[in-house]
Order: C-alpha cells, then sequence, then structure tokens
C-alpha cells in the first residue's frame, strides 16, 4: 500500500515531516524572479518559470531530509496554465528524487464527477485503449464532508491504484469550529467524521499497520487530536498548522501513536521561506529551507 511506502520513507529518514511547497512568486528570490522576467517577462510564465526554478532548488536541499512534500494546487493554479505545468514538473521532479508526493488539492464532488477527479489525480484515463496516468502523486487530500458517495472513487482508485488520501475530519483554519464542532447527537461532527474515515479506512491496512485513508487533523488543536487520534487509529494524520499557523511539537504530540507513527507534520512558509528570517541571503534560499527543516525534525523527534 502506499501508506506503507509513506511510513517507509518517513523511518528511513526519521523525520515525520512533510515540506509544503505552497509557493507566491513574491516568495521567490529577487534573482530568480529577474532571470525568469528577464527570459519571459512579467507574465505568468515569467512567475511560473520563477517558482520552478525555486522549487528545484528546494527539493534539492530537502530531499536528503524529509521524506515527502506536499504542493497544493492553489498556488500553481493562480498562475494559469504556465503555473499548473510546473505543478507537474515539480511533481516529477521530487519523485525523482525519491520523495513522497502528497498533492494538496481537497477535491470532491459526487457521482461521476467524483470519478473523475480520482482518475485525475489517482488513477488512469482510457485514451481508446491506451491508459495514461494524468497526475503521478502518491496521495491527494479529499473533502469527505460530501459523504460516502464523495469519498468512495478515491478509496477504489487507492486500492486499484496503490495510492492513499488524506480527508479532511479536523482542520487547522480558525473557523474550522464553526462547523466541525457543533454537536450531532452526542458527538462533534468531527467526531462522527473520523469514525465514517475508519470505517472507509478498515480494508485498505497495510503490512504497516496503517491504511490507506488518512485524516487532516490541524496542530492547533490538540485536544481535538488527542479524541480524534483514538477513533482513528490505523489511520495516517496528515498535521498542518506547525509553524506559520502558531502549532508547536507539543500541539502536534498527540497525533501520534505510541510507536512514534501515525502521523506527519506539515511545514510550508516555515520552512520554503526561511531565508526570510534571520541573517539568511537570498541566494541562500535552499541553505535556509533545509536548516528549518532539520530544526523541525529534531522538535518533532524530542516529543514523540
Amino acid at each position: 500500500m502506499s501508506v506503507d511506502l509513506l511510513v517507509k520513507k518517513i523511518k528511513e529518514k526519521g523525520n515525520p515531516s512533510v515540506a509544503g511547497l505552497d509557493p507566491k512568486v513574491e516568495y521567490v528570490p529577487m534573482f530568480i524572479r529577474e532571470k525568469a522576467y528577464k527570459e519571459y517577462g512579467k507574465s505568468l510564465r515569467g512567475a511560473a518559470e520563477a517558482i520552478w526554478e525555486y522549487n528545484k532548488g528546494l527539493i534539492d536541499a530537502l530531499c536528503d531530509v524529509v521524506p515527502a512534500v506536499k504542493p497544493q494546487s492553489a498556488f500553481y493554479e493562480m498562475y494559469g496554465l504556465p503555473g499548473e505545468e510546473v505543478l507537474h514538473r515539480t511533481i516529477a521532479y521530487a519523485k525523482e528524487k525519491g520523495l513522497y508526493v502528497i498533492l494538496d488539492v481537497k477535491r470532491n464532488d459526487i457521482g461521476s464527477t467524483a470519478e473523475a477527479y480520482s482518475k485525475a489525480y489517482l488513477g488512469t484515463v482510457d485514451i481508446d485503449g491506451e491508459e495514461c496516468e494524468p497526475c503521478g502523486v502518491d496521495c491527494v487530500t479529499v473533502n469527505a464532508y460530501l459523504g460516502t458517495d464523495g469519498v468512495k472513487p478515491f478509496i477504489d482508485d487507492c486500492k486499484k491504484y496503490d495510492k492513499a488520501i488524506f480527508a479532511l475530519a479536523k482542520t487547522s483554519n480558525p473557523s474550522s469550529g464553526e462547523l466541525q464542532d457543533l454537536m450531532s447527537g452526542d458527538k462533534h461532527i468531527y467526531e462522527k467524521m473520523a469514525e465514517m474515515i475508519d470505517k472507509w479506512n478498515a480494508d485498505t491496512i497495510g503490512k504497516s499497520g496503517y491504511g490507506a485513508v488518512g485524516a487532516v487533523v490541524g496542530a492547533t488543536y490538540p485536544e481535538q487530536a488527542e479524541v480524534l487520534r483514538k477513533l482513528m487509529t490505523k489511520s495516517y494524520f496528515l498535521v498542518p498548522g506547525y509553524g506559520a499557523q502558531g502549532g508547536g511539537a507539543m500541539g502536534v504530540k498527540p497525533c501520534f501513536n505510541d510507536d512514534g507513527l501515525g502521523a506527519i507534520v506539515n511545514s510550508s512558509r516555515g520552512i520554503i521561506c526561511a531565508y526570510k528570517k534571520g541573517d539568511w541571503k537570498e541566494e541562500q534560499f535552499a541553505e535556509a529551507a533545509r536548516a528549518e527543516a532539520i530544526r523541525m525534525r529534531e522538535d518533532l523527534v524530542s516529543v514523540i
């Protein structure tokens, strides 16, 4: 199972963290931007090519430190077709460097549309008898709040193509409680969602003891994370909110099982924009990212 590969890479690196590749053009060092603008102009293509050079530098610096990267598709889609093309280049390059790739798309719908989304990211499409893979990632995020018929196509493709998903359970944003913390009977909505994720995950368990249906659980709500960990013992957690959103190592500790596994913690701006803090020069952006990724690894390991 794909989750077994993730666990293997986490163990190899001794690092339960994922670097979020969420680049805006203003995050890119000016010397890279100027080079891209000189060739392509201050255009969507110019911005996308600058992001591509930035991503390559980050991946080269991080590939032996972190087990995974998580591109967020929105930060590429905002630059139109050039940005989306760079997203696919980034995915391919990360895979070439041996990284597990989680694509953060949070897609979902129902019926044939959900099936199409799943084929786009996890499966293959039939082109007059030829099977083609649109997107070579290991895993995607999905919005499971449409219920079972919106998630089943993704789970089916996880089984068929050896992929994985992380379904939204308790998100890290401040307003998540407006819906997720409401009571349904004697349980919160996020607890109901956890029970559904646990059910969906039950027949996908791999050799690692974890299944293909994981959960997104924010580092900003450690008390809820502790509850969710007990409800989803065999689901891997993708944990946003560390670093820039205020969640620290102690906040993510409840997301892990006693074996020190069960969660992978994301940091995006904290890593990719590390050069903006301290005495780093722009040209040292990759070195700064690496240093922050190592610091984060040691911070997490110290509590789990």
